[in-house]
């Protein structure tokens, strides 16, 4: 009895596909790669190689699978759409622009994918092209105020721009959906702080945020309980014996939203021995995965060593895909990586622990005031939660400050732009490393940048933004009373 070989072929396909379900990628890529000597016209096998590579980390063998699946088959919109991931992340600016055009060709009227190129042309630094194309896509779709926003977030909106009063025309349509009000309100608010109009910002705000809060609701309640409970988890937690930490050493930049952690990490990432991550994720998704979510942690300290040891060992896997081999440190600007400062100081003896602080006032401006992915940051919608995070982030600090002492550096945004070159001296000596003069010149760097604050980065330091607060005090009012008789410092 003969075995069809195609049969044969998607047998050990499916195989592979399960055993990376369950977490054994090493097997599967293994597999995949015979199978792509096997059959190597088969674009599935490439796209999946691709797929897998890009959680081993193996940077190089993604690009090459996707590109010889794309080769294969350009017409499958999640070929091309994993091959404008993996040369994001490797920073082909030219090749993901010509990726994006061959998505955008499949479905010409398609909003999202040339909406995405817009976006794309604004991290590779090239806000010109960006602009022109969300204007275009303004023009043909008057009606889909996600595009107003876009934009509105990346330029200065002039006086006389015929957008604002698109806007306002689409402000009051009887059929803008909630999350449009949402959108529009955001951009209009954007455009009277552009225009001067100080007063007509905090209004908009208001509506954009109401209807952000009836989309995605808080809850205060499981947002302390997480909190606690992780942080209690944590108790008694001493450095694992044995523990090396991970390959490339990680550098953690914590603080809250706004607060200047993207431009530490910039300052940090310029170094000729250090790669950006971002805001990969990793650290946190790790322990919940391994130890419990949130109010479900095990005590870490009952923990075998083995299992801690295995956290670094994940944790390592995990942030392979945004690795550079070539540099030995990579950042993490994660925001919620400081609820488990206590775990990563007893696993990762090389890492290093930086947190920013900012005004309070000037934090609470400039969240409420963007718009963050749905679902995320929810307090955000409200001044007075707002002021409650705040409180709660400085408590998990103090803690931490009293629990591991000498183990980071703490930074104030003030006074990183007020005196830049010392400050900078101390961020990169904080992170272990030799002084290099570049770092001084950041925003000369290029590269991608995906955070709220891209267009801050491709500029020096600036102090604009320090105390802004005090053009919307009377409007923050809220927030002050909330925050009550805190020291602001």
């Amino acid at each position: 009895m003969h075995t069809n070989p195609l049969q044969a072929v998607k047998t050990t396909y499916d195989k592979a596909l399960t055993l990376a379900r369950q977490g054994d990628v090493a097997q599967a890529a293994g597999l995949l790669d015979g199978l792509a000597l096997q059959a190597p016209n088969l674009p599935e096998i490439h796209f999946q190689r691709a797929r897998i590579a890009a959680r081993l980390g193996e940077q190089e063998k993604r690009l090459s699978a996707i590109d010889r699946a794309v080769e294969l088959r350009a017409t499958e919109p999640a070929i091309l759409t994993e091959a404008i991931a993996a040369h994001s992340l490797a920073g082909h600016h030219q090749t993901v622009l010509t990726l994006f055009d061959q998505l955008i060709a499949l479905d010409p009227k398609a909003i999202k994918p040339q909406a995405e190129k817009a976006l794309y042309l604004q991290t590779a630094g090239r806000f010109d092209e960006s602009e022109k194309l969300l204007r275009k896509l303004q023009k043909k779709h008057p009606h889909d105020a996600e595009l107003y926003r876009m934009l509105a977030t990346t330029i200065r909106i002039q006086p006389n721009d015929p957008m604002i009063g698109a806007m306002r025309r689409l402000a009051n349509h009887p059929k803008l959906s909630p999350q449009g009000r949402m959108h529009i309100n955001f951009a209009l608010a954007k455009a009277m702080e552009d225009t001067k109009k100080s007063g007509k910002v905090f209004p908009h705000l208001h509506l954009a945020n109401k209807a952000q809060a009836a989309l995605w609701p808080d809850d205060p309640s499981a947002r302390d309980a997480e909190r606690n409970h992780v942080l209690a988890a944590q108790d008694g937690l001493t450095p694992a014996a044995n523990a090396v930490g991970t390959d490339p050493a990680l550098i953690f930049v914590t603080g809250l939203p706004r607060s200047g952690t993207t431009l530490v990490e910039q300052i940090i990432a310029s170094h000729s021995k250090v790669q950006a991550g971002g805001e990969m994720a990793t650290a946190l998704r790790c322990a919940y995965d391994l130890f419990g979510k949130g109010a479900e942690m095990r005590p870490l300290a009952q923990e075998p060593q083995d299992t801690l040891l295995s956290f670094a060992d994940r944790l390592e896997t995990a942030v392979r895909p945004f690795t550079d081999s070539s540099k030995p440190y990579l950042t993490d600007k994660s925001i919620m990586a400081f609820l488990i400062y206590g775990l990563l100081h007893a696993t990762l003896p090389n890492a290093r622990f930086i947190v920013v602080h900012r005004d309070p006032r000037d934090i609470a401006v400039s969240i409420y005031k963007n718009h963050f992915n749905a679902g995320t940051h929810r307090y955000a919608n409200d001044l007075a939660s707002i002021a409650d995070v705040i409180k709660s982030f400085r408590k998990v600090i103090n803690h931490w400050r009293a629990t591991l002492p000498d183990r980071f550096a703490e930074v104030r945004y003030e006074d990183l732009v007020s005196d830049p070159e010392s400050q900078s001296r101390h961020l990169i000596a904080s992170a272990g490393l030799d002084w290099e003069d570049q770092c001084l010149n950041f925003h000369q760097k290029g590269g991608t940048v995906k955070t709220l604050s891209l267009h801050q980065v491709r500029q020096p330091i600036y102090q604009s933004s320090a105390a802004a607060w005090r053009r919307y005090e009377a409007e923050l009012q809220p927030f002050i009373d909330a925050w009550g008789d805190t020291p602001w410092d």
